[in-house]
């Protein structure tokens, strides 16, 4: 391929152009041809296509390895994206997980709060009767006893016109007679 284009660097067109000897230093188309020749050799002696495309070869295996590396990085990054995906859903469900048991503790909470709620009307209500029944049972020993001094006072009265002090002290003893038999 070097040489190819060696041949047709030297059969240029241009250098028939000119008038007279081709061979000849006041042509100026074989000075021109004749320095491109140098400049190529010093080109080709200094290995310059050698250094450039071992340049150019440095540059593609340097790009090849930044798309390796570009590629590698992409995988890893649909990799996370994956696990975060995972991890997103896996969250979504744990946190579904987590309203559902406190909806269920909010409902059993309630139903105990019923049930406590009823206990304390129940047991308050209780209470109420039992005061409502002692209120009774007091209003009913008031009335027995305002009776029983209403009772006593009439009798007294009556007994105080209809006896006489014998039959009054009678009475009292008989009274402490049949007390103390009672209490024994």
């Amino acid at each position: 391929m070097k040489r190819l284009s060696l041949l047709f660097v030297l059969m240029a067109s241009p250098a028939f152009a000119a008038s007279g000897p081709f061979f000849s230093l006041r042509n100026t188309d074989f000075i021109v041809t004749l320095a491109f020749l140098v400049f190529v050799g010093v080109l080709i002696y200094y290995r310059v296509p050698q250094l450039v495309g071992g340049l150019l070869d440095k540059r593609a295996e340097g790009i090849r390895n930044d798309l390796a590396e570009a590629r590698r990085l992409r995988d890893e990054a649909q990799e996370i994206y994956a696990s975060y995906e995972r991890r997103q859903r896996e969250v979504k469900d744990q946190a579904a997980d987590i309203v559902a048991n406190a909806k269920r503790e909010a409902t059993v909470e309630a139903e105990k709060a019923k049930k406590a709620l009823l206990v304390s009307i129940e047991r308050r209500l209780k209470a109420a009767e039992d005061q409502i029944a002692s209120a009774e049972g007091d209003a009913v020993r008031a009335v027995r006893d305002r009776a029983i001094q209403t009772a006593i006072a009439a009798a007294t009265e009556i007994l105080g016109k209809q006896a006489t002090a014998d039959q009054r002290a009678a009475g009292i003893d008989k009274a402490i007679d049949d007390v103390a038999r009672r209490l024994n």
